[in-house]
């Protein structure tokens, strides 16, 4: 969090959070109300304040108040940074330990990393695509199908390369990954919190 915001929060402690205004669409894009937001000073006064609280709901703190993230998918986006190696959050902070690695029954990919789950990007799926490794070597369709037929929870004969490390790659309904994963796709108030629509 920005220094102006934990100043703000200490001089009013008691400001109710919102809840229902924000959103963070699978693309990685902030949403006001249902419409995208594009001010890259807003933008990036956001991704510096957005963090989790101790429930897995995600919120951007502005200033006194909290105002909570719906998620469309998951509380980060990922994608492939320039050098085409490293992983970047929509934030913008570097991935440097990925630690778990998921794959949907529609074939998204899903990291767990020292920021927190993220989604890796649908435009950089062919990257991922490129960094999956079997016992047999090079992933083929039949693999990659019979990957995905397997129930949730069941780990792959399938590896995901990124950088030193090579995770298995578990399958994971998407219904599944809030509470696998410890987050809250759609937060709402819990009882006693000061909270306003």
């Amino acid at each position: 969090m920005e220094d102006w915001v934990l100043r703000a929060i200490s001089r009013w402690p008691n400001v109710p959070a919102l809840f229902g205004w924000l959103a963070l669409d699978r693309r990685g894009r902030w949403l006001i109300r249902g419409e995208v937001i594009t001010r890259p000073q807003i933008i990036d006064t956001i991704g510096r304040n957005y963090a989790a609280d101790e429930h897995g709901r995600w919120y951007f703190q502005n200033g006194p108040q909290r105002g909570y993230m719906k998620l469309e998918y998951a509380p980060l986006v990922l994608r492939v940074d320039d050098d085409s190696e490293s992983l970047l959050t929509h934030t913008n902070v570097r991935v440097m330990r990925p630690a778990r690695a998921f794959l949907d029954q529609e074939g998204s990919i899903l990291l767990v990393t020292e920021h927190g789950a993220g989604l890796l990007a649908d435009t950089d799926l062919d990257w991922a695509l490129s960094r999956l490794d079997c016992a047999a070597g090079v992933v083929d369709e039949e693999e990659l199908a019979n990957a995905l037929a397997q129930p949730s929870g069941t780990t792959t004969p399938l590896f995901l390369r990124l950088g030193p490390a090579c995770l298995p790659l578990v399958r994971l309904d998407a219904i599944e990954a809030p509470a696998t994963l410890g987050f809250v796709r759609d937060p709402r108030p819990r009882e006693g919190e000061r909270w306003s629509e």
